[in-house]
């Protein structure tokens, strides 16, 4: 053999051509292929022995090409087979490419074909011979003519149906990574291309998890010949039907206790992050396959998913993709969580589409999966949190201020999104160590930077993270004490909330604490009165904090981390002494704000109790500087009065007048500190020592004597003593008169406060309370005087300062007053309940506390603050409340009396009112609880909301149910809007799918229609119930329909001459209440067109994803789709119900320029949906019999109608349902110039014949597209120059009164007709 090798290679280097020719034709073809196969078995002279073969074997001699060919064959199979060094391979299949050309079509045929049969059994195992077919079919491309079976084909098309044959067939796994590599050399043209990525996508599947980055990064290369879109949209949907797979097996195995996976976990998310990196490195080098990406999720963000998400983050790192990227995210996130609102608040919208998986689970989900080793994620992830938390955060109300928003109730789409912000970082902060830095310093940036806007939303960050990491902040604690550097120049809010966050890290690290003291220390001599403030606020925190030893125990702290959570510091927590010196300290730098501005005093006085209730040891210290501070204003001598000295409590500066010390404040801080200190002792077992006990007995038997010399001489004084009596001035315009409004609110505030310290020690005495009604009457007599005053004044004084009482007295106050029937308290509380007027004013302060916890989320006094005592109070009072209004009908009360302010009962069902509301926005999940706390004869089942809900909605149907059967006279209307107002809060907690609910709905139409009360605000506050209810239950058009009718029935039709058939479905619609609710109906209209125009956008995005071809036109012939079904037949009812409206006689003004714009936007949405079908027909599809009607119903009826109505609303004729009155008349002429110049500075009408014509124009297209006559049904427009027209009405009018109808009939002689024969068909 070695000898015919050697023959060979002499004969080709002596150039001796024929030789060589004659000596390999002597060669049998086996003797041939044994020696090139030892030749490139042994890898010696391969190259040179080929070389020699190819010279030896011209391609134009028929047995040369044969040679050739065998060749080619023979070495093909070599390569595959895996005997060859790899380097020898590269070298023959090198060699063999440089010839391929040459080969001619027959030969290059039969090569392909071996190509595509050893693809088709799977025996291209290693690929290496791959590198050859690419030449094999550019060259055979080239051919002009190849035989093919018995006909011939260009080379091109043979080409063609080979990669056909080949997608077509099977392939083995081993080699989808060759053969996606040998596509990218082989020239394909866009549908080879198309054909080749499907069903390379297709091999996925069929692939082991590991092999799929290397395929992935060759379809990347591969995406430079085109179908970029096709490519990453299989890439990410393989994954998504991955993830969606492990979710559910985690999920089955949760449920039977498994744990079992197909795919591990870790596995997958590490392929993804591979994939991740691949796909972004391509978008890099291939900004075409970056603006393909992007462009498939701006239009829909439902194929969204965990892994596009990531991916999207990654490329947000390129800077060119950064803004869009983000863009983008926000877009899809507040679009999701719309949707989402939308869906839930209306029950055709959640039936027709499922729901979809939110965009917010989908970035948390991406922020757990980041955790395997997603580094090019994670640095996406927090710029997400802060870009959602800064665009969606609360915004700063009017003039600065931070609207107030309820605690932690995310409750519009942008609260949520700024809730999503937050959970992202506070996820990422506690999974990924690198990230913690960058949070915490941006988040304390911010803090420090953003004061002239809210940032609770980042307080709230801030103190999740305290919590869940204290440890990892105490290693950053350098960036926190940096930010304690600025407090004093922060808000005072924002202080607040820093400190307290910060709270438990000061127990445990001694630097920190010493940074904060060093901070406060400097504030309280800042020149800035919040710096001032925010000293007084860190300083009180600190004391309620740092325990003395021997402290009555408090289950009030506000935060506590266990200490396996945090190492302590060694002098911290348990060095008592140490920690009652710092307190004593702190209490010494306090005492300095005693000479300070009212403002920092009252933090000091509202801060105090606090800190005596979780620092009881401190109580010496606190209670004499709180009496040595009363005695500055009280007179000691006993026959003096007044008893206290107003004078030093103002300070003037210039001509103004300046409270200086809150005297009220100062002493309510004193007698609840007092109290609080004798219930204590009361309750502990004296061990403490003489000496203190002495010491406590000498300021409290002091303060003692002090507060009941108060209370005597404050009985004994009278208003010239104060300089208060009725001819004093009390303008806020005046010095003199804001001197004067001072003292009032300070005496009044002095007396508020001995009311309650008497109530508490009274012990239900009889002489008590008697003394507690004189100092009322006292209180009154200021409190009337200033009321007075304010009504006459030019300048509107302050509103009623806020009471001091608290809200422990207050729950004690009302049930004693109202409920308490013990024999022995009886004598004592009836002085009290005698006097009406203090029970209104206990009310009122219950109602005013109410109020400012459903404002604020807090209260003034003690425990204020306090989350438990807050729910305590309201379940108190809803108890009180409930048993007053219900036990004591408000018929019976004040009978005789002919007073005009509210009634006792009103002011019960008010504050209950509140309370609910309150519950509902600040404790959600405990409504339950306080209901139960309403007693009941009934043995209601306290497990079951729905129920116990139900009961009371029952109760107050029963009550408001009396109420509307009542006489004209005897009816409250005042009453009935808060009965409704309450049933609307209750009814917001039953479940629209419950049997309940359904018989609210039904309970609410049935009074809807039987009501027949003239009364607008009582027929809005039902119907405003009704639709709230409706929507949750079915849609509301046939309701509208009904009201349209009814409105029509009671204005009269705008043509004086068509009489209106007397319709009455509603008879809550009558003369007075039609325009109110024809607002109403239009709000609703508009309402239900908005759910018509999103669900139209659905169904455009359903069929660009499906775009199914010739399978819709299939789908539309055989049955409606129900979302299209259910748009026309919404919209079919809306017309009907416009028809209506367009036809009455409604009031000038507002109402008919609501009605053009309900009517304008009408039209747009009939556009909208004739576009969509302009899509579907070309598509090949067809029109729905019920589109035909719906256009027939706007063309035939509501547009001519729409016309004549337009022309109505120019002239301003009104006849206002058979109006004779003259008063009327006048009031309506005076309206039309009014209403004439709304219309005109409103544009309404031009929009409306804009929107028509636009419906008319997009309708003449699909009519060519559909070929289907639509415009058949449409009328020419015969108020196109309206202006002109109304004109000539008026110019005729001038000249002869009788001539209006005939001039209107020449203009459309179809006006008169078209009503009558609606008529017809109504009836």
């Amino acid at each position: 053999m070695k000898a015919d090798m050697d023959k060979i290679v002499s004969l080709s280097d002596k150039d001796s051509i024929p030789e060589l020719q004659k000596y390999l034709s002597s060669l049998m073809d086996d003797q041939l292929v044994t020696v090139i196969t030892n030749s490139a078995l042994k890898g010696k002279m391969v190259g040179t022995m080929i070389k020699s073969i190819f010279k030896g074997s011209p391609p134009s001699s028929t047995e040369g090409s044969k040679r050739r060919l065998l060749l080619y064959q023979h070495y093909i199979t070599l390569c595959e087979s895996g005997d060859l060094q790899t380097e020898v391979a590269a070298d023959i299949i090198g060699l063999l490419m440089l010839e391929t050309h040459l080969l001619p079509g027959p030969s290059l045929v039969q090569l392909a074909n071996l190509f595509v049969e050893a693809i088709k059994v799977g025996k291209m195992g290693n690929g290496k011979s791959l590198e050859l077919f690419p030449t094999v079919l550019t060259a055979l491309s080239a051919c002009e003519v190849v035989a093919y079976g018995k006909g011939e084909l260009s080379g091109e098309e043979y080409k063609k149906q080979l990669i056909n044959s080949l997608c077509s067939s099977r392939w083995d796994p081993q080699c989808v990574i060759h053969l996606t590599t040998m596509f990218r050399d082989v020239p394909l043209s866009p549908e080879e291309l198309k054909f080749v990525v499907e069903k390379v996508l297709r091999m996925f599947s069929k692939l082991d998890l590991q092999e799929v980055p290397p395929l992935v990064y060759q379809l990347l290369l591969l995406s430079a010949k085109g179908c970029k879109k096709q490519i990453l949209d299989g890439i990410v949907s393989y994954f998504k039907e991955q993830d969606q797979s492990l979710e559910e097996e985690q999920k089955r195995g949760q449920s039977l206790d498994l744990e079992f996976e197909s795919i591990p976990q870790d596995q997958l998310r590490h392929v993804e992050g591979t994939i991740i990196l691949h796909i972004v490195f391509a978008i890099r080098l291939d900004h075409e396959l970056g603006r393909e990406f992007l462009k498939t999720f701006k239009t829909s963000y439902t194929d969204m998913c965990p892994f596009s998400v990531a991916l999207l983050l990654s490329v947000a790192r390129i800077q060119r993709y950064e803004e869009q990227v983000f863009d983008l995210l926000k877009g899809a996130v507040i679009k999701s969580f719309k949707d989402e609102q939308l869906q839930q608040g209306s029950k055709i919208l959640k039936d027709l589409l499922p729901p979809h998986r939110s965009v917010s689970q989908m970035i948390l989900d991406t922020v757990k999966n980041s955790v395997f080793g997603w580094d090019h994620v994670t640095q996406g992830l927090v710029q997400l949190g802060f870009f959602l938390m800064d665009n969606f955060g609360p915004k700063p109300g009017p003039f600065g201020k931070a609207a107030e928003s309820s605690a932690s109730l995310a409750r519009t789409p942008n609260q949520q999104a700024c809730k999503l912000g937050g959970q992202v970082l506070l996820l990422g902060f506690k999974m990924h160590e690198p990230l913690r830095g960058e949070i915490l310093e941006q988040v304390l940036n911010r803090l420090v930077t953003k004061t002239a806007s809210p940032v609770t939303h980042y307080l709230d960050l801030f103190t999740d993270i305290v919590v869940s990491a204290p440890m990892i902040l105490l290693e950053s604690s350098s960036k926190v004490i940096e930010t304690f550097d600025q407090l004093s120049y922060l808000p005072l809010a924002t202080v607040q909330g820093l400190l307290k966050a910060v709270q438990p890290l000061l127990k445990v690290s001694m630097s920190l604490k010493d940074a904060l003291i060093l901070v406060l220390r400097k504030s309280m001599f800042s020149s800035q009165l919040d710096g001032r403030k925010s000293a007084v606020t860190g300083f009180l925190l600190l004391l309620k904090n740092f325990k003395v030893l021997g402290s009555l125990a408090s289950s009030q702290s506000s935060q506590c981390i266990s200490s396996s959570q945090v190492q302590v510091d060694v002098h911290s927590r348990y060095n008592s002494a140490a920690n009652e010196a710092f307190c004593l300290e702190i209490l010494s730098s306090l005492r300095r704000c005693l000479g300070q501005q009212a403002d920092v005093r009252l933090m000091l006085y509202e801060g105090f109790y606090d800190v005596l209730r979780r620092n009881s040891q401190l109580a010496s210290s606190i209670m004499q500087t709180l009496l040595s501070q009363l005695k500055r204003y009280y007179e000691p001598e006993q026959d003096l009065l007044p008893p206290v000295k107003l004078e030093p409590c103002i300070t003037a500066h210039g001509d103004q007048v300046f409270l200086q010390e809150p005297l009220a404040h100062l002493l309510s801080c004193t007698v609840h500190c007092l109290l609080w200190l004798q219930n204590m002792h009361r309750a502990a077992t004296g061990d403490d020592s003489d000496e203190e006990e002495e010491e406590e007995e000498g300021y409290q038997s002091e303060l003692m004597t002090i507060l009941e010399s108060l209370t005597r001489r404050m009985i004994k004084s009278e208003l010239e003593d104060f300089e208060l009596d009725k001819s004093a001035e009390f303008s806020m315009g005046s010095s003199v008169g804001v001197k004067n409004n001072i003292y009032a609110v300070l005496v009044m505030g002095v007396y508020e406060v001995l009311i309650e310290y008497n109530f508490n020690k009274a012990n239900y005495n009889k002489e008590c309370f008697e003394g507690i009604i004189e100092l009322f009457n006292r209180y009154h007599k200021i409190a009337e005087i200033l009321k007075e005053k304010a009504g006459k004044g030019k300048v509107p004084s302050n509103k009623t300062p806020r009471s001091l009482l608290s809200m422990g007295y207050i729950s004690t106050i009302l049930p004693a007053l109202f409920r308490d029937s013990t024999q022995s308290r009886e004598e004592a509380l009836s002085v009290l309940r005698a006097n009406g007027e203090f029970v209104r004013y206990s009310l009122s302060v219950a109602i005013q506390k109410i109020q400012q916890l459903e404002e604020t989320g807090h209260t003034d006094g003690p425990d204020g603050m306090n989350t438990d005592k807050i729910f305590r109070f309201l379940c108190d009072m809803t108890s009180v409340l409930m048993w007053r209004y219900t036990n004591i009908p408000s018929v019976v009360e004040d009978a005789g009396k002919k007073e005009k302010r509210t009634t006792l009962s009103l002011l019960c069902l008010e504050g209950l009112l509140r309370i609910f509301t309150t519950c509902q926005q600040r404790f959600p999940e405990r409504l339950a609880q306080l209901l139960s706390t309403m007693e009941s004869e009934d043995d209601l089942d306290e497990g079951n909301v729905t129920q116990m809900n139900f009961f009371y909605i029952r109760q107050f149907q029963r009550v408001l149910f009396a109420q509307l059967s009542s006489e004209q006279d005897e009816f409250n209307s005042k009453e009935a809007q808060l009965l409704i107002s309450i049933l609307s809060v209750l009814s917001r907690q039953l479940k629209p799918s419950s049997q309940e609910f359904v018989q609210m709905v039904t309970w609410t139409v049935k009074v809807c229609k039987e009501t027949c009360f003239e009364d607008c605000p009582l027929a809005k506050g039902l119907l405003s119930l009704l639709f709230s209810l409706h929507v949750l239950y079915k849609s509301p058009v046939s309701v509208l329909l009904e009201l349209c009718q009814d409105i029509h029935s009671q204005l009269g039709d705008i043509d004086q001459d068509v009489e209106v058939e007397n319709q009455s479905h509603f008879v809550i619609v009558n003369l007075k209440t039609a325009s109110t609710v024809a607002m109403l109906v239009l709000s609703q209209v508009e309402r239900v067109l908005d759910e018509v125009d999103w669900l139209i956008a659905k169904r455009k995005t359903q069929t660009t994803t499906e775009k199914t071809g010739n399978g819709e036109s299939t789908e539309n012939t055989g049955h409606q789709d129900p979302i299209e079904k259910n748009v026309t037949l919404q919209l079919g009812t809306l017309l009907t119900a416009l028809n209506e409206l367009v036809q009455t006689s409604l009031p000038p003004g507002t109402c008919t320029i609501t009605l053009l714009r309900a009517m304008s936007q009408t039209y747009t949405i009939l556009t909208t949906l004739v576009k969509y079908y302009i899509q579907v027909c070309s598509n090949h599809g067809t029109l729905p019999s019920r589109f035909e009607k719906l256009v027939k119903l706007s063309g035939s009826h509501l547009t001519p109608q729409c016309y004549n109505f337009i022309t109505y609303a120019q002239s301003g004729e009104t006849n206002g349902g058979g109006a004779d009155d003259k008063k009327k008349k006048k009031r309506i002429e005076t309206n039309t110039a009014a209403s004439a110049k709304l219309l005109r500075e409103t544009k309404t009408i031009p929009d409306l014949i804009f929107s028509i014509e636009q419906y008319e124009k997009y309708l003449i297209t699909l009519s060519k597209k559909s070929k289907v006559n639509l415009m058949q049904y449409m009328k020419q427009s015969t108020s196109r120059d309206f202006r002109i027209n109304a004109a000539t009405l008026e110019a005729a009018l001038q000249d002869q009164d009788g001539s209006q109808q005939t001039t209107a009939s020449q203009e459309d002689e179809e006006e008169p007709q078209e009503p009558k024969e609606k008529k017809k068909r109504r009836r």
